[in-house]
């Protein structure tokens, strides 16, 4: 809980959106540090069920089979030194969601209805107590729709393969096929038929395109002060 004198309001929810690659993860980590917020990785959630389910055979093109086996599935999210922890089911699967093979397929699994459903509604639970910051695709859209502080973050496409590039760079995969595999994505993220990515009406703009994490942090502070 934010102290009361701090200059920030006290106890709202803060939604992070934007395309992949813009260091929404990153940013948000930090700003919930700085603020003593709970911080939410929605789509660590998609890449543990992507991961699971590449690990099962399963494609994102069988859909019931997707969802037969995400019904019973525990997602938890867990505060760690290096940041969060993902468990499946018990497991800490913090490791392997941010490989490429993850992140080149875990849109075609997150636009599965289903799967959107169950995660938004355990989204919504950990922001029922405010003092939350949330990012994803759809947060102040639909997930938290009526949270207090919208940001959309966004980069251009180069910049945002650049920096995927700097944290993958031990894969073996181009900085031109990331180009690709992010402009895909963002096709796929803003063309679903379920929750597409989209800038709520009354989120702010941010684009991070020459910022460093430190200025984007320290603008999205600047938005939560009283």
């Amino acid at each position: 809980m934010v102290m009361q004198g701090t200059g920030y309001r006290d106890r709202i929810n803060i939604a992070i959106d934007g395309p992949a690659g813009a260091g929404k993860s990153t940013v948000a980590r930090m700003v919930a540090s700085r603020l003593q917020y709970i911080y939410v990785d929605t789509g660590a959630m998609y890449r543990a069920v992507t991961w699971f389910m590449l690990n099962q055979g399963i494609s994102p093109e069988d859909p019931e089979k997707v969802l037969q086996h995400a019904q019973n599935m525990v997602i938890e999210l867990k505060p760690h030194e290096n940041g969060q922890m993902v468990l499946l089911n018990g497991e800490d699967v913090t490791p392997y969601i941010r490989s490429h093979q993850v992140s080149a397929v875990v849109s075609k699994y997150a636009r599965i209805e289903g799967v959107r459903i169950k995660l938004v509604r355990l989204q919504q639970q950990m922001a029922l107590e405010k003092g939350v910051v949330m990012d994803g695709r759809d947060i102040g859209t639909t997930v938290l729709p009526d949270a207090e502080v919208k940001i959309f973050m966004t980069a251009s496409v180069k910049e945002r393969a650049l920096r995927r590039f700097n944290e993958l760079s031990d894969e073996g995969i181009t900085l031109e096929q990331l180009e690709k595999d992010i402009a895909e994505r963002d096709r796929l993220d803003q063309e679903r038929e379920v929750s597409p990515l989209r800038c709520a009406e009354d989120a702010i703009i941010l684009d991070t395109t020459h910022m460093d994490i430190n200025q984007v942090v320290e603008a999205i502070l600047s938005y939560c002060e009283t």
